[in-house]
């Protein structure tokens, strides 16, 4: 292989590529649904898989994840789209790309978990896993207090979540628990898969965050399960 070729290969692979393949599935999901009753319609949403606690509780815990990728209406798309687009190219340079990954996917699941506990309600979008891009930051922002790139970042993010969650207390259309779950679990997991410090005091603290996210998982299904199998 010449150089050249093995430059442009580098430089593909340092390209955001699991950003443009979460952007790229959720508009293609989004086109499908359009064309096969709407993005509206409840059916619809059922069907492709959004967040519907009598389905989860009756087996179909693949619903935990499929509602990331979905969206209601197209302009929930298009801004969800564009915070994931300016979150993403920042944090999987980061990150790189299988940790970033692990967070999106990961975090995506904790909040729907939260969701599912706490929100009785049909739910798409991709802001449980974006929320965890944010919790994600803000772990950066205390870990590297010295960094004023990443501080200013953090500080950047820590606004924007701040405004969606007081929006969240007063609308009652958005899944302010998804967005908390999200925000927590990918706090929880940035800490736990980040390579920071080699040191064992850094080992051992990652272990309990990743512990910390298991614990909180756990305890959302098993309080999502109890209230809608039993309580509704």
């Amino acid at each position: 292989m010449d150089y050249q070729t093995e430059m442009k290969i580098k430089r593909f692979f340092k390209q955001p590529l699991l950003t443009y393949a979460f952007l790229g599935l959720q508009i293609l999901l989004f086109i499908l649904m359009t064309f096969n009753g709407g993005s509206t319609n409840t059916h619809t949403l059922i069907e492709y898989g959004a967040k519907f606690n009598p389905f989860i509780v009756l087996g179909d815990w693949w619903r935990l994840f499929t509602p990331m990728f979905l969206h209601i209406g197209w302009m929930h798309l298009l801004l969800n789209s564009i915070i994931l687009y300016y979150l993403g190219i920042q944090l999987e340079s980061i990150f790189g790309h299988w940790r970033f990954g692990l967070i999106y996917l990961l975090s995506g699941f904790a909040g729907n978990a939260a969701s599912f506990a706490f929100n009785n309600a049909i739910s798409a979008g991709a802001s449980t896993a974006i929320f965890g891009l944010f919790g994600a930051a803000l772990m950066l922002g205390k870990t590297y207090p010295n960094n004023p790139a990443i501080q200013q970042m953090s500080k950047n993010f820590m606004l924007l979540v701040l405004i969606n969650l007081v929006f969240g207390v007063f609308d009652s259309s958005i899944d302010l628990a998804g967005h908390i779950g999200g925000l927590a679990g990918g706090y929880l997991l940035a800490t736990a898969i980040s390579t920071i410090d080699p040191l064992p005091r850094w080992k051992k603290r990652r272990l309990q965050f990743g512990g910390l996210f298991l614990v909180m998982v756990i305890l959302l299904l098993v309080i999502g399960y109890v209230r809608t199998r039993f309580l509704f």
